[in-house]
């Protein structure tokens, strides 16, 4: 059985990782750490990470980028292994992870989703294929009105995955309505849709001659994410000190 401390426990995510714990008999919640202390759960809950008292396999965070500091002195004094579930970290703030590498287990990744890193790999062998042979590469993401940034993190990891298969020799094309000529080969285009509610939706295109192959992952909830969190924990309790993501989780 994994013990983890949930840092963030009581926002979105968080939750989601606690209603889904309950159901899975290989990993418990020991502990959690939240600066918001107005939910009640069945585990201790403590307002700063440094205060937990309970024996934990690996930490979870879901809180914020600003808690980085806090998270990495706990788990690097305790030697506790760390998944890091954060987003918009500064230049700075990646030093900082590299640095605790050396001292614990560290797994972060851009995107949790168990699907979407099984993708990742999937399409560097589709690419190693159909790049040489001609095939023009396309990629659209779709995602909810709220969403400030364009394109998405993760479709610019699903471009990066295919982009170093063929030898990082792709540029990435995200508007083409100023310049009428035809596609070049080497491109890689890129587009961005934002509408509604949709959680995330990417979709990779082959397009060759006389055919397409197609690619595509939908999110319909973020449970996806809380769940490749949930994998990710217990792959990394017990792994020595080092940098990981997702892609060391999901095995072919």
């Amino acid at each position: 059985m994994v013990k983890i401390l949930l840092n963030g426990c009581n926002g979105r995510m968080g939750q989601m990782i606690t209603n889904l714990v309950k159901d899975d008999g290989g990993i418990e919640i020991a502990a959690g750490a939240d600066t918001y202390q107005g939910i009640t759960n069945t585990y201790p809950v403590y307002a700063k990470i440094g205060e937990c008292k309970e024996e934990v396999d690996a930490v979870i965070d879901f809180s914020n980028a600003a808690a980085l500091d806090d998270v990495l002195s706990f788990c690097t004094e305790k030697k506790i292994p760390v998944i890091l579930c954060s987003t918009g970290y500064t230049p700075e703030q990646l030093n900082k992870i590299q640095d605790a590498s050396k001292e614990t287990a560290v797994l972060k990744s851009a995107n949790m989703s168990l699907g979407i890193n099984l993708l990742l790999k999937l399409l560097k062998n589709a690419a190693n294929v159909l790049g040489p042979a001609g095939y023009d590469i396309e990629l659209v993401e779709r995602h909810h009105n709220q969403k400030l940034d364009a394109p998405s993190g993760t479709a610019l990891a699903l471009a990066d995955s295919i982009n170093d298969a063929l030898g990082n020799k792709y540029e990435y094309v995200y508007d083409r309505s100023q310049v009428r000529q035809k596609r070049d080969k080497k491109e890689i285009g890129i587009s961005a849709v934002r509408g509604g509610t949709i959680v995330g939706e990417h979709e990779v295109i082959f397009a060759g001659t006389d055919e397409v192959i197609e690619f595509k992952h939908t999110a319909y909830s973020r449970s996806v994410f809380a769940k490749g969190a949930i994998e990710a924990a217990k792959y990394l309790a017990g792994k020595p000190a080092g940098m990981y993501d997702m892609s060391d989780v999901v095995q072919l």
